[in-house]
């Protein structure tokens, strides 16, 4: 899924003034989000300030307000970026010819998962963008239930594993659990705590394999 289909579906970089469409455009706003991305790395989502992006990016104020109308658009933008890196690294994974059974692509899908909290900037604290609460809700979906759905589309095209509702929303209780354990693991090393990491990748593969089995 790419940056534009995920934007078909959510807010994202919709909350752009202006869409870029040249090059150098899309540089500078590339350039605006990297520098939102590092700050966040050194003080959280939380205490970002347009301020802060402009003077990280070597920007004028006025420029991220040409793109940006506020700092939520700002973090919208980048959870969006985030998503489609973290759906790449995780759809090349799953799909990979080397794993045999769906249970071994699930893990390497989240083997990827947890790489980007160690080498995705920012993502540690933003991941995809949930954790931004909006009220009201911005959109009528969340990231980490298109997270859960790419990924289940994933292993029923490569696997031919059963499709229900059912199956469907342990994806997405599977998909939160793992959000939230994964987020604790580094949320004091920035390595990874390896026993949540591990308690993450066994709650998932249970859930799944239970819910698969009953299914069939």
């Amino acid at each position: 899924m790419s940056l534009t289909e995920i934007n078909d579906q959510v807010v994202g970089l919709n909350q752009l003034r202006n869409e870029p469409v040249q090059a150098r455009s899309t540089a500078r706003l590339a350039a605006l989000l990297d520098a939102a991305a590092d700050v966040i790395d050194e003080i959280g989502y939380e205490r970002l300030t347009t301020a802060m992006v402009a003077d990280r990016a070597g920007a004028s104020i006025g420029t991220v307000y040409r793109y940006f109308p506020d700092r939520i658009a700002v973090l919208q933008a980048l959870g969006a970026r985030n998503l489609d890196r973290v759906l790449s690294a995780v759809n090349a994974a799953v799909r990979s010819d080397e794993h045999e059974t769906w249970s071994d692509a699930l893990s390497a899908g989240f083997d990827g998962f947890v790489e980007a909290f160690r080498s995705v900037p920012g993502f540690r604290a933003l991941r995809v963008g949930d954790v931004i609460d909006l009220r009201p809700a911005s959109a009528d979906r969340t990231f980490n239930s298109i997270v859960a759905e790419t990924l289940r589309e994933s292993l029923e095209e490569r696997f031919g594993i059963p499709k229900s509702d059912d199956v469907s929303f342990v994806f997405e209780v599977a998909i939160e659990t793992c959000d939230s354990l994964v987020a604790r693991a580094f949320a004091r090393d920035v390595n990874g705590d390896a026993r949540f990491v591990e308690a993450a990748r066994a709650c998932v593969l249970d859930r799944l394999t239970a819910a698969l089995a009953a299914a069939e």
